[in-house]
């Protein structure tokens, strides 16, 4: 019995869990960069193309280059009319997001009090809430508000879209600052602002990258609301930019491609170079 006892231990000592291979484990994620990046590389590509080429041979590479689709669309008053809209109406909706997020959460991570985690609940079933479902009552209170055809119009409901997912993300990060620190803080004479503006700030600066840059690059890409509520075409961002430029010149499908380029190039390469901080910023949240 003992024997047998012993080698039944040894052969489950032997046995190894069944793990996913590397090189499955990486072809997985090589099939997945690849279906993410291939509409990007096809569309950046086309922009370099003739029409007639798009048509003659859909998936082939430019022969000759051409470079007169992208000179064309950066000449255009319009589209850089277009990119300081969306610029601005970015900026304002990661600023708002950063300053009322930090806020929310900061009280709901540092406060005591009745009713915080059901407040705190209302903010994650915020996230179940589809914003188009929203689009015709926002736009009447924006109408009645008169902020229809402003930036206001837009900044506003996207800053109140982004603040679950905001709250979120903060409130682990800001919820696992040693209590030690505010005692600390507290003895020198520093207040609750003073706390959160010299120790909870700059420890929590990969939390606040990674929730504005994913409000930036939100707000960039957005195009219900922009274009529900600026009928103005002074106003018009990117994404309609997009639109307008598609309607006037259908049948010019290589310069469509180059001004998509162009309008996604910038939340791309932002989106790019804060990769890590975006990790970062989620896996703080997770362990949180």
């Amino acid at each position: 019995m003992t024997m047998t006892a012993n080698a039944m231990q040894s052969s489950s000592v032997n046995r190894r869990p069944i793990t996913w291979s590397s090189p499955l484990t990486y072809a997985l994620a090589l099939a997945v960069a690849a279906v993410s990046i291939t509409p990007v590389v096809y569309v950046v590509i086309g922009g370099f193309r003739t029409t007639p080429q798009i048509v003659a041979d859909p998936a082939g590479l430019p022969s000759p280059w051409v470079w007169d689709n992208y000179a064309r669309v950066l000449t255009q008053s319009n589209f850089w009319q277009q990119t300081f809209n969306s610029g601005v109406i970015a900026l304002g909706t990661t600023l708002g997001v950063v300053l009322l997020g930090v806020s929310a959460a900061f009280v709901l991570a540092r406060y005591t009090f009745r009713g915080r985690e059901v407040l705190y609940t209302f903010f994650t079933l915020g996230l179940l809430f589809p914003a188009g479902a929203a689009i015709l009552p926002l736009y009447l209170m924006l109408r009645d508000l008169n902020l229809i055809n402003s930036y206001y119009a837009v900044i506003l409901p996207q800053v109140a879209f982004q603040l679950p997912l905001t709250v979120v993300i903060l409130r682990p990060f800001l919820s696992a600052i040693p209590r030690e620190l505010e005692d600390a803080a507290a003895i020198d004479g520093t207040g609750r602002i003073g706390f959160l503006w010299r120790i909870v700030l700059p420890l929590s600066r990969p939390a606040l990258v990674t929730v504005g840059i994913l409000a930036f690059v939100a707000s960039w890409n957005a195009f219900l609301l922009p274009l529900l509520v600026l009928g103005d075409a002074s106003l018009h961002t990117l994404p309609l930019g997009v639109q307008n430029f598609s309607s006037q010149y259908t049948s010019d499908t290589a310069g469509i491609l180059a001004f998509t380029s162009l309008a996604m190039l910038p939340a791309l390469l932002f989106f790019t170079f804060a990769e890590k901080q975006i990790v970062g910023g989620l896996q703080g949240a997770v362990k949180g």
